[in-house]
């Protein structure tokens, strides 16, 4: 019987990282992204425009107004600040997310 409760206990578990992985796997990509979009000199929209391009193809639910971008000497500074909502059987968790880039 315990064997049985343990072995549903890590299948939940399991079953949970598997639901909450994605959008983390997600952000290491949009990170990867803002790292390197932000050595390319841009007006600060037509960057802001590119970013939320970006981050509509992989799915992530970033509008403009999450986006900051602060200039410094030569470069600029990417913050971005969003939430991903993600539904258990059981519980909603939200997901907060802020990645940044640059100087």
């Amino acid at each position: 019987m315990r064997v049985g409760v343990a072995l549903a206990a890590l299948a939940i578990l399991v079953a949970i990282g598997v639901m909450l992985i994605p959008p983390y796997f997600e952000n290491v990509q949009f990170q990867r992204y803002l790292d390197t979009v932000v050595y390319q000199h841009r007006p600060a929209d037509m960057l802001r425009a590119e970013i939320v391009n970006k981050a509509g193809q992989l799915g992530l639910p970033v509008r403009e107004g999450d986006i900051r971008i602060i200039p410094k000497g030569n470069g600029v500074r990417v913050e971005v600040v969003y939430v991903i909502r993600v539904d258990l059987p059981l519980y909603t968790v939200d997901l907060h997310f802020h990645p940044s880039a640059g100087g």
